[in-house]
């Protein structure tokens, strides 16, 4: 899990560095195949992983990339999540962003060692063309953060890189799934799809 920790960090620095977001966006694309592909702590089942195409993903819309502020002026909230893997994971809310023609996303703090920032999305698309869970797009502890100024309060949201959490592939892992103040009414036809059954 270290070295998939360290080759998922490399990934976004490497999109934080391109100044093209459709560029960036495909090479994240490419680099993720490849891992889920190869790599042995790929969240593919290792008797299915022979089998693997690549991830799904909707063509890049620059419309839903923004840079927001992050709206602290919340009411102190805690979420915690039961897992099989890693016990009760706790979550302070942070503050909110107003992600225009989407809504309200809430943005977690991770409350234990090292800490880290946490937004998930579920959307009206979901189960039918994305993961019924809802999807991440910023887990900073994973490496997966597209960047902004964050001392100065802000956050690149880029919903073409909404991805899904491992658990969507193996029930065998337990995911924090999006909780009721990230979820929200419209459809996000953007970032990673589910592939139609055959």
């Amino acid at each position: 899990m270290v070295d998939w920790r360290r080759r998922v960090h490399a990934i976004y620095a490497d999109v934080r560095a391109n100044q093209d977001p459709s560029s960036a966006h495909q090479h994240w694309r490419e680099a993720r195949d490849v891992l889920f592909a190869e790599h042995p702590a790929s969240p593919i089942p290792a008797d299915t992983r022979a089998e693997f195409e690549g991830l799904d993903y909707a063509a890049y819309d620059p419309a839903l990339r923004f840079t927001l502020a992050v709206d602290t002026d919340v009411p102190p909230q805690r979420w915690e999540v039961a897992t099989a893997t890693d016990g009760l994971v706790p979550f302070e809310l942070a503050g909110v962003l107003h992600v225009p023609g989407v809504g309200d996303l809430a943005v977690w703090w991770l409350d234990s060692y090292g800490g880290g920032v946490f937004v998930p999305i579920k959307d009206a698309s979901g189960p039918r063309a994305t993961y019924g869970g809802g999807r991440y797009l910023i887990d900073t502890v994973k490496g997966a953060d597209l960047g902004g100024d964050v001392l100065g309060g802000e956050l690149v949201v880029d919903l073409n890189f909404a991805y899904n959490p491992s658990c969507a592939y193996d029930p065998a892992w337990s995911c924090p799934l999006a909780p009721p103040a990230n979820t929200v009414p419209v459809e996000v036809n953007a970032g990673e799809l589910v592939r139609p059954s055959k």
